[in-house]
């Protein structure tokens, strides 16, 4: 499949000379502004840029800034093209984020060897990701299913709650609710930090986790550390192996699920807004799933009944708005339950 690369510059010489250079091996689009390349990029996503630096209004520069501010559009690789040459520039250039530059006026094997060398290097490094992403969800997986097979009363908890977290926040990200806070959240990835949130049953006896009827007081005391000791699992590998968003995010939806609204959750009390986002996206999703489950001391609640459980405690032990999300999209959580038991 033929890769797409975009050249903008607004000298129309410039623009015939790059297409004429590519357009054996690559499909070409000559764009004459930075301003028109925002536009044509809400529309389609090139392999790769050649970008001007010498533009009036918007300068590369200031197209560059801008793209890498852009979550769709800031891993896509830039290659400079410009008549200065000094040292300053070129430092500038590698400072910005461009992966290369190429000088004016550029001829067509410098210019096609210098695409060709980026476009190739981007593809190996997007295949790389890609797999060390899989093999960290492969791991991550396992760790869940570790903590899921010890707890015998929770058969598909772990990715029935992963996937009601994922249908909360693209509802949330859609209406704009907390936007400020989660317009720029990954779904995929919020559903897979989703995952970890019960790993500190882990600490939990085999006793309490099985036990075939309630908990006593004393049990339920040593249940409740599962959320602390998930916390507290997550950050030794945070300690390991360096901050990292992904893990932030996981601990957060450990830590504080089981937090209420109104103050009366754990480990930590907190209320309202002092309860991090994650953790009260989680405790609906978390308490959903318990409602409709069958446990040693309840039978499995009907869909409805749980919708009409969760919204009684709106403002007490959930945040209100999530509640209404919750509510306005609750048929969706049915379709979740069916496509997981037809897998």
């Amino acid at each position: 499949m033929r890769k797409t690369v975009f050249v903008v510059d607004d000298n129309d010489t410039n623009l015939s000379k790059a297409e004429e250079s590519l357009e054996d091996v690559y499909d070409v689009m000559t764009i004459p502004s930075g301003a028109r390349l925002f536009t044509i990029l809400n529309k389609m996503k090139p392999d790769l840029i050649l970008l001007d630096i010498e533009m009036p209004e918007m300068d590369g520069f200031k197209v560059l800034e801008q793209l890498r501010k852009d979550k769709e559009h800031k891993a896509i690789p830039v290659i400079f093209l410009t008549g200065m040459r000094s040292a300053e520039v070129e430092a500038r250039c590698f400072e910005s984020g461009a992966v290369d530059f190429v000088t004016k006026p550029f001829s067509t094997p410098v210019l096609l060897n210098r695409v060709r060398l980026h476009i190739d290097v981007h593809l190996l490094i997007k295949q790389h990701t890609e797999k060390l992403a899989k093999n960290h969800q492969n791991m991550i997986f396992i760790l869940a299913d570790m903590v899921e097979n010890r707890d015998s009363g929770t058969g598909g908890h772990i990715e029935r709650t992963s996937e009601y977290v994922k249908v909360i926040v693209a509802e949330m990200q859609k209406v704009g609710v907390y936007n400020d806070e989660v317009k720029d959240w990954d779904l995929e990835m919020m559903g897979i930090c989703a995952i970890l949130h019960d790993i500190g049953k882990i600490g939990v006896s085999d006793t309490i986790l099985n036990k075939p009827g309630r908990l006593t007081d004393d049990e339920f005391t040593l249940m409740k550390n599962h959320a602390s000791n998930g916390a507290k699992i997550i950050s030794r590998v945070i300690e390991r192996t360096g901050d990292d968003e992904f893990l932030q995010n996981a601990l957060l939806f450990a830590e504080f699920h089981h937090e209420s609204w109104d103050g009366s959750g754990y480990p930590h009390g907190h209320k309202e807004l002092n309860i991090p986002i994650q953790g009260r996206v989680m405790a609906i999703a978390d308490v959903y799933d318990a409602l409709i489950s069958e446990r040693p001391y309840k039978p499995a609640f009907s869909h409805e009944k749980a919708v009409d459980i969760i919204m009684k405690d709106s403002g007490k032990r959930f945040d209100p708005e999530i509640a209404k999300i919750f509510q306005s999209i609750n048929e969706q959580f049915k379709s979740v339950q069916m496509t997981i038991k037809g897998k």
